[in-house]
């Protein structure tokens, strides 16, 4: 299969000359891995190695994508195509490129683009979907993969991406090309003369910012504290430090990491998760005594803080961070009046249950959804003419999102929220690390992990489906001596308890659950946009020590279990 695909490649003509000599050094294994398979969409969209190849990210992958976005809107859409579509992109190589390529195809269809001046947030993209009442949105990112990496997500006229009933609709149209070198586009230049390309910027800036800042809940206080930030060379670094200026907080930025790098040089992973990723901004607040480090990722959906305590930085989860944001809405609200009687906060079916106990302990409800916070999006919609109000969304891979003018992950919201909350803490002389202790105490001590096995390639591929369907097909009865009470596949959309079966209704996707008597959990999911298997783990004891110590025992054992399949 892959020498058939990988020889229409060298048989084209007019293929680019980088993507022709790069065929010609390829080896065996990367012929195989270029070309066994198109790039897929996952739950972060189309995300892949930058090069030549139908399993590669290239103007050729870049065209087709498109080619069924822009059928999937022209079918839904006929007589809409003028409100157009808009397209924002990050720092990486080939986004500028891969963007213009997008506004090309679409514009074969009558579609018009509005295009970003430079790069810009995820998130503003989103608000930019609804604020020029546009059909969709693009973004051309790979949000904190390592540079060899791009991606393509698209997004409906909510500014939320894609949920899988709509995404298969594009995909279904994509799968119809033929040939990637056949696919219509129209000249960039041509597009732009023919009004089918409109350049945006600063203008829907000042429109989104004024929105963030209606995140604040008690903005007219004074602010002490000193904040060191870093977008990690991605698209935050301007309207990150305005959010922050523009109310009264002082910003040190990371200097190096201010600049758009696409090689990410002065990181191994430009991914607010890791401790790493935080070495310069670390490295700024001792030398400046700040009092709340922030990095956002490349493209600004997902941000981690770390806060000073006791001399030392200590690094918060995403978790921990949801948890402290879901109870200072809530108990802030409520000190002000303003909580409504019926509210309504949205996590994961891979979230801690500490944000879900907060949130139900002042009368909200919670509903978890599939991971990717696409379903979040989605689930803000249906909240409209409902009598309920959207409090709160977030998940634990350091995305959240306060207010619902985005519906996506937005770090610019929550850097300004997250900063109130440090500057109010400092002013009554705690810190986050405090807050976050006082939840332990109030509610119990729930620690989380994730183990992430990366297996890349065909052979990784066929490694990740062995082991799901180990799990599946051979649950394990007990884990760390506790029974395994309750079973959750949604790739087959049942719950096994009690010897009962449940439907769970919910979207499918490749996830196994397993919940053991004492009320801890352990997950495992193929990444959407990574070639890795996620093992996520969550418990709950009467002692921070005993928590990481329980949460320990049990990815040991799921570990070793996976090394003897």
């Amino acid at each position: 299969m892959y020498e058939l695909e990988y020889k229409k490649w060298m048989d084209f003509k007019d293929l680019d000359s980088e993507f022709l000599d790069e065929l010609k050094a390829m080896t065996e294994d990367e012929k195989e891995d270029a070309f066994y398979k198109s790039l897929e969409f996952g739950t972060g969209g189309m995300r892949g190695v930058i090069g030549a190849g139908i399993n590669r990210m290239n103007t050729y992958t870049i065209r087709k994508a498109n080619y069924g976005f822009g059928k999937y809107l022209s079918i839904k859409y006929p007589t809409e195509v003028s409100r157009g579509v808009v397209i924002a992109h990050d720092n990486r190589n080939k986004s500028v490129e891969f963007a213009k390529e997008s506004a090309s195809v679409l514009a074969s269809f009558g579609i018009k683009s509005y295009i970003f001046e430079s790069l810009r947030p995820t998130p503003e993209l989103s608000f930019a979907v609804r604020h020029l009442n546009a059909l969709g949105g693009i973004v051309v990112t790979a949000s904190h993969n390592p540079p060899k990496y791009n991606g393509y997500k698209i997004y409906d006229e909510e500014g939320c991406q894609l949920v899988p009933k709509y995404a298969d609709q594009v995909i279904k149209h994509v799968n119809s090309v033929e040939s990637v070198f056949d696919i219509d586009y129209v000249e960039y230049d041509k597009a732009v003369s023919k009004g089918l390309i409109e350049i945006i910027g600063k203008e829907i800036d000042e429109e989104y910012l004024k929105m963030v800042d209606t995140v604040q809940l008690r903005d007219n206080v004074e602010k002490e504290i000193k904040i060191v930030f870093t977008p990690l060379h991605g698209t935050s670094a301007d309207i990150g430090v305005r959010a922050l200026r523009n109310n009264g907080y002082k910003v040190i930025p990371v200097k190096e990491q201010m600049v758009p790098d696409p090689n990410f040089s002065t990181v191994a992973s430009p991914n607010p998760e890791n401790k790493e990723a935080f070495e310069y901004a670390i490295r700024y607040g001792k030398e400046h005594n700040a009092d709340l480090l922030i990095a956002t990722d490349p493209d600004a959906d997902r941000l981690g803080v770390a806060c000073l305590h006791n001399g030392e930085y200590i690094l918060l989860t995403g978790n921990q961070t949801g948890a402290i944001l879901v109870d200072y809405i809530l108990r802030t609200r409520k000190e002000q009046g303003t909580l409504p009687e019926k509210g309504m906060v949205y996590n994961t079916i891979v979230t801690s249950e500490f944000g879900k106990v907060i949130a139900e302990s002042f009368g909200m409800d919670v509903t978890s959804t599939l991971t990717g916070f696409k379903f979040i999006g989605e689930q803000a919609k249906f909240l409209e003419d409902t009598d309920y109000e959207f409090m709160f969304g977030y998940e634990e891979s350091y995305g959240y999102v306060i207010k619902d003018f985005v519906r996506d992950k937005d770090s610019i919201q929550t850097l300004l929220l997250i900063s109130e909350i440090a500057n109010i803490g400092k002013l009554g002389g705690k810190t986050l690390y405090d807050y976050l202790l006082f939840l332990y105490q109030e509610h119990g001590y729930y620690i989380e992990d994730l183990a992430n096995i990366a297996l890349e390639g065909v052979e990784g591929e066929t490694r990740i489906k062995e082991i799901m369907n180990y799990f599946r097909n051979n649950k394990p009865d007990r884990i760390i001596g506790n029974k395994v009470i309750k079973v959750e596949d949604y790739n087959e959309s049942i719950r096994y308890e009690n010897e009962k079966e449940e439907v769970i209704d919910l979207p499918k996707s490749n996830v196994l659950k397993f919940t053991m008597s004492d009320g801890s959990w352990f997950v495992l999911r193929p990444s959407g946009t990574e070639p890795k298997l996620k093992i996520y783990i969550a418990v709950k004891d009467i002692s921070l020590k005993l928590s990481k110590k329980k949460n320990e025992y049990i990815k040991r054992e799921v570990l070793k279990i996976i090394d003897n399949i």
